[in-house]
């Protein structure tokens, strides 16, 4: 009786298992270059709460050549030397830093961030 218990139960637990093959089969195991589900999060509604909107630069391109190519990413806008980024202008674009215009004020966005300093002990 008890080897009659073990083997319906064994019986059972492959039905299961064949069952819910499929549904595993079916989702696979994901796609490799999808982003986590983290960055694909839905953006809050407008007025919700206040959003950073300090310009970040994250690439600065600058060409070798004289008179070449200037291209700057701020918060992830490709922009070039006289465009818009919201309400100012990119006046210049050079090899570690962006100079933003805003009326008569300007703003100096540099790639790099300067070293911490450590205290001598």
């Amino acid at each position: 009786m008890a080897q009659a218990m073990i083997a319906l139960r064994g019986l059972w637990l492959g039905v299961a298992l064949l069952a819910s093959g499929g549904t595993l089969a079916q989702d696979g195991p994901g796609d490799p270059t999808r982003p986590p589900a983290v960055m694909s999060a839905p953006v809050a509604p407008p007025g919700a709460a206040a959003v950073d909107t300090t310009p970040q630069v994250l690439s600065i391109l600058v060409s070798l050549t004289p008179g070449g190519r200037r291209v700057a990413v701020i918060n992830g806008k490709t922009l070039r030397q006289g465009q818009r980024f919201g309400e100012s202008v990119v006046e210049a674009i050079h090899p570690t830093e962006v100079i933003l215009r805003k009326g008569n004020r300007r703003q100096v966005l540099k790639l790099f961030r300067p070293a911490a300093r450590v205290a001598a002990a």
